[in-house]
């Protein structure tokens, strides 16, 4: 007897049916904790400007307690520093150490001493060349033959007493035992 006309036969569309369930499930569960993080993490807070955004963590308080005391406090916030000045570089730096950042706070894996990853140590250095071109053009000598990195004596500028952060990797500095991350 044939199938009564808008009739489906559900058993041979079972396995479309538990894979597409399987996937919309896996989706909304990704998605359902991904936001649940975005949120409790203040996720929205590292897509602005705001320096308190990085004090989130507290980890973080120490470099933020040493900004607010120093020279760049009223001329520069984090991102000027520590991000690049074009729009996708920028977001592109973030994400980056975004994920580093809450990778190594989940797995509890973050050093008791931050240090400056290579990446982040040549956005800061090209970030100093940027709004100090004047005087690094003359630092760097007349052919700009001779350029010296700016972190390696300026490396406590952007915040005060906290020179260990930036002097990871640089010529002669001391690592005392501390391990690279940010």
């Amino acid at each position: 007897m044939a199938a009564p006309v808008g009739a489906t036969d559900y058993g041979a569309m079972a396995p479309t049916r538990w894979i597409l369930t399987f996937l919309a499930l896996a989706l909304g569960t990704a998605v359902g904790i991904g936001g649940f993080t975005f949120i409790y993490g203040r996720g929205a807070s590292y897509l602005t400007n705001d320096p308190a955004a990085c004090a989130n963590c507290h980890v973080m308080n120490p470099q933020y307690s040493g900004w607010l005391q120093s020279s760049h406090r009223s001329v520069a916030v984090c991102n000027d520093c520590h991000a690049p000045h074009d729009l996708i570089g920028k977001y592109w730096t973030k994400a980056s150490n975004g994920w580093h950042h809450s990778s190594a706070f989940t797995t509890n894996r973050f050093p008791d001493n931050l240090r400056i990853r290579p990446v982040n140590r040549a956005v800061t250095e090209a970030a100093c060349r940027y709004c100090h071109a004047e005087l690094v053009a003359a630092v760097d000598g007349p052919m700009g033959d001779q350029p010296r990195e700016c972190l390696t004596c300026h490396s406590d500028v952007g915040h005060r007493g906290r020179a260990p952060l930036f002097l990871a990797g640089a010529p002669g500095a001391s690592h005392n035992g501390a391990s690279e991350h940010e």
